[in-house]
């Protein structure tokens, strides 16, 4: 299992490539739903609509 590890000499570049790749994807795929929730507390919240006034459009 250790020599698995070691990767011939290379497992200290192949593991830490592993790690940052794994960092990246998980901060892009966080990254939109940052943003949303960031873009959620700026906007105002919209009143619920009622019959004689309705907020969206047909």
């Amino acid at each position: 299992m250790s020599e698995f590890l070691a990767m011939g000499g290379y497992g200290a570049y192949v593991w830490s490539a592993y790690a940052v790749t794994a960092v990246v994807l998980a901060w892009d795929a966080s990254a939109p739903l940052r943003q949303r929730r960031a873009l959620r507390r700026r906007q105002p919240r919209r009143p619920p609509p009622t019959p004689n006034n309705p907020t969206t459009t047909p």
